[in-house]
C-alpha cells in the first residue's frame, strides 16, 4: 500500500499538494512514483510561469514510462526544486520530500475540489 499523508491535499492525476501561507507546495504522490519505476528525468516548468488548474505543467520521465504533471491550482510558480534536475531519483525515494514546484495561489477556492487523504486512498485501491 501506498503512503499517503493526512493534512495534504491530492489530485486525481496523482500530485499532493501543501498550502503554507498562500503558497501550494505541489509534489507527486508514493503511488504515482511506485508505478513509474525509477524516475530519470523531471522536466521542471520556469519561474514564473502563469499556470492554470489541471494545465501541464511538466513531466517525469522514467525507464518505464513519461508522465505529463498537472497543476492542481492556478498560480504563479515562484520556486522550482532544481535538486530533482541533477538528481531526479529523491522523486523515489521521498516523494512527499521533494517537492516539484512552488506556486502563488490565485484562487484558493479552487483547494476545495481537491481530495484530503482518505478520498485519495480510494482513488487507489
Amino acid at each position: 500500500m501506498s503512503k499517503i499523508i493526512e493534512g495534504l491535499l491530492y489530485s486525481e492525476s496523482h500530485e499532493w499538494v501543501k498550502v503554507e501561507d498562500g503558497i501550494a507546495v505541489v509534489g507527486v504522490t508514493d503511488f504515482a512514483q511506485s508505478e513509474m519505476g525509477d524516475i530519470t528525468y523531471v522536466d521542471l516548468p520556469s519561474e514564473g510561469d502563469e499556470i492554470k488548474a489541471g494545465e501541464e505543467f511538466g513531466a517525469l520521465e522514467s525507464v518505464k514510462a513519461s508522465s505529463e504533471l498537472f497543476s492542481p491550482v492556478s498560480g504563479v510558480v515562484t520556486e522550482v526544486n532544481g535538486e530533482l534536475e541533477t538528481s531526479p531519483e529523491k522523486v523515489n525515494e521521498d516523494p512527499y520530500g521533494s517537492w516539484i514546484v512552488k506556486l502563488s495561489i490565485s484562487d484558493e477556492s479552487e483547494l476545495s475540489s481537491l481530495l484530503d487523504a482518505a478520498a485519495y486512498a480510494e482513488i487507489c485501491r
